[in-house]
């Protein structure tokens, strides 16, 4: 049965954050995210992403990469053509959830069933403790104490300082840390120290994507989780031997399509899983919460940063978050 013909809108949404959020690249108090929105007369499907310089995206590309495949789309391209019709990032991200929630609109059954993941259930998520001074890092820690997983964002001098801060604000906290490629091959052995001492069970992206040859030399008691040296299927192989796990997120495999065969072939390699986010609402997570479902790590706070959420978002409870409802996504 030929379905309808699609039309395409892209919108450029600001979300004020709680405060501010800052790691070894900056600090930002807004999440500017774009949604892609395929309607055809009867059932929508919405998908959002969130432009990263660090990859050289920006709104302004983004957006042009969605509106570029306009007469594509009308023509009939579809996600399975969409792989192929653009490279992998946030605007592919956007399009191909956009794609995946259209297709649970029409057909009525839910992306999980349409994917073959099980029944999602809630999950632990990790709550981000921004770089900040230690003084202030453990301020934040100490809130947000009682949640079961930390995620420590670091890579500035003075990082063991904030480890032992946030330790020290949160004792019984599971930790872990996100350098954002902020330590350098001089400061890593202090840094991984000072990890082990306050028993944190993985490390994101110690050393640059690119400059991380230090990772297989170095001896160490502590998990290295690849971030910006990991974006798709194509990034598995130069990962052996450096990091023991990786972080999987949509606006960089660009979509949920190819995040899901990423996260088998990695599996199939013996990495540890982490579905990760940028900070957005819970349209973003939605996808990623599917993801999620067989995870070892789950990093998906991104609306519980910011000063509210869209309407009708996803359900947070304490460290829980659950699976959308359908009227959200999916």
């Amino acid at each position: 049965m030929t379905q309808p013909s699609l039309t395409l809108s892209s919108t450029v949404e600001r979300w004020p954050i709680a405060g501010s959020f800052g790691i070894s690249r900056g600090v930002k108090t807004e999440a500017v995210v774009v949604v892609a929105e395929l309607a055809d007369g009867k059932a929508r499907g919405r998908g959002e992403c969130v432009p990263y310089l660090r990859y050289g995206e920006t709104v302004e590309s983004v957006t042009a990469q969605i509106e570029g495949l306009r007469p594509q789309i009308e023509a009939g391209l579809d996600r399975r053509t969409l792989q192929s019709a653009m490279p992998p990032g946030a605007a592919r991200n956007a399009l191909d959830c956009a794609f995946w929630d259209l297709e649970a609109k029409r057909s009525g059954r839910p992306v999980h069933e349409l994917a073959g993941i099980a029944t999602p259930a809630a999950l632990t998520t990790a709550f981000t403790i921004s770089l900040a001074a230690p003084a202030d890092m453990a301020k934040a820690a100490a809130n947000a104490a009682s949640r079961a997983l930390l995620k420590i964002k670091l890579g500035a001098d003075g990082d063991p300082d904030r480890i032992a801060a946030v330790r020290n604000a949160a004792p019984k906290a599971t930790l872990i840390v996100d350098a954002n490629e902020g330590w350098t091959e001089g400061n890593l052995g202090s840094n991984l120290a000072a990890c082990a001492q306050a028993g944190v069970v993985l490390i994101e992206q110690p050393l640059p994507a690119g400059k991380d040859e230090a990772l297989a030399r170095i001896e160490r008691t502590i998990p290295v989780c690849a971030d910006e040296s990991m974006h798709d299927r194509a990034s598995l192989p130069a990962l052996a031997g450096k990091y023991e796990a990786v972080n999987i997120k949509l606006d960089k495999t660009g979509g949920l399509t190819e995040a899901l065969a990423t996260a088998a072939e990695a599996e199939r390699k013996k990495f540890t899983i982490m579905v990760g986010c940028m900070v957005a609402t819970s349209l973003a997570m939605a996808p990623a919460v599917l993801l999620a479902q067989t995870a070892r790590f789950v990093d998906l706070d991104g609306p519980l940063l910011l000063s509210k959420d869209r309407p009708g978002g996803m359900r947070y409870q304490g460290s829980l978050v659950y699976p959308p409802a359908a009227a959200l996504w999916g």
